[in-house]
């Protein structure tokens, strides 16, 4: 990747790599109790709250004490940290959006690879390839991993 494009931040890739592996903890068998499932699903419930807000004010108006009283109607987090966390949605529009983006096509491609490659298909290489290509646009990601899957 030419060095000038190393600092950037795509926050689809980057937060999206983030909540992909964020939801690998069933499938890599890392709960060892029911709770600590529960505390993932908690978390999935307040990433789609987001969603709904950041969608709410930016696509259907809500206004920032629509998107609040929407938070804390359906969440158990402190009005302080509903309401730091709402204005950080009004200046940073499609925020949420994303992330979930770059999760949903994270596991898109990685679908893609299992389905095309069958037994060649190894979960580790898949996750060096998502982390070879860096932090880039995801059409960029898509272009790696189908090279990628080309290879094997």
């Amino acid at each position: 990747m030419p060095s000038f494009r190393k600092p950037l931040l795509y926050s689809a890739y980057g937060e999206g790599w983030a909540l992909y592996t964020g939801s690998l903890g069933k499938e890599l068998g890392l709960y060892e109790d029911p709770y600590q499932y529960f505390g993932m699903l908690g978390m999935e419930m307040h990433r789609a709250i987001r969603l709904l807000v950041d969608t709410g004010m930016h696509a259907k108006g809500w206004r920032r004490e629509q998107a609040i009283q929407f938070s804390l109607d359906n969440e158990a987090e402190s009005e302080a940290s509903i309401t730091s966390e709402i204005e950080r949605y009004m200046a940073n529009p499609g925020q949420a959006l994303s992330y979930k983006i770059g999760q949903i096509k994270i596991r898109e491609l990685r679908a893609k690879a299992e389905e095309k490659l069958g037994k060649k298909f190894d979960l580790a290489d898949f996750h060096a390839q998502v982390l070879q290509t860096g932090c880039v646009p995801l059409a960029i990601l898509e272009d790696e991993i189908g090279i990628w899957m080309e290879k094997q």
